[in-house]
């Protein structure tokens, strides 16, 4: 990725001590969006989890994540839907996530597209996409994640989950 790329994402991702503080406001959080299709919301569950709260660092992931992967991922299936994005430690041990889980950083998400007959051509996508550095599938959604500060490992495995 280019330089002037990542200092894009982190100008927009960049927050002040203010805007911090908004964060805990989960009605705030609904319009925030990390790409032009996807909302910060969407990654947060904060009906369930309202302390599943992100770091500027976070937010920053997420946004690379929205951007090289999931953006263009819908231009090819259509809309998706994300499962599951950043978890805090708390809301990670609560579903049984690794304790080494991206999630944890804002750099995976689990998600299916809202179109199930979508879902080999989503598959396919991400496999070949430069940006993957895990792709890990289930019954009909899968686990993706990346590293915005890394070389994506490229680690596939249809049917992972059972």
């Amino acid at each position: 990725m280019e330089n002037t790329q990542l200092n894009d994402i982190r100008q927009s991702s960049h927050l002040t001590a203010s805007s911090e503080a908004a964060l805990s406001h989960s009605n705030e959080l609904d319009g925030l969006r990390l790409s032009p299709h996807f909302k910060l919301s969407e990654f947060l569950n904060l009906e369930k989890h309202p302390d599943n709260l992100p770091t500027p660092q976070v937010l920053f992931n997420l946004k690379y994540g929205c951007q090289y992967l999931l953006e263009p991922a819908r231009r090819e299936v259509g809309a998706i839907i994300v499962n599951s994005g950043y978890r805090n430690e708390a809301y990670n041990r609560q579903v049984g996530g690794v304790r080494n889980s991206q999630h944890l950083l804002g750099q995976a998400a689990d998600i299916r597209p809202k179109d199930p007959q979508q879902f080999q051509r989503l598959v396919d996508f991400l496999r070949t996409c430069d940006y993957t550095d895990q792709l890990l599938t289930g019954p009909g959604w899968l686990h993706i994640s990346w590293t915005p500060f890394s070389s994506p490992r490229h680690y596939i495995r249809i049917g992972y989950y059972k």
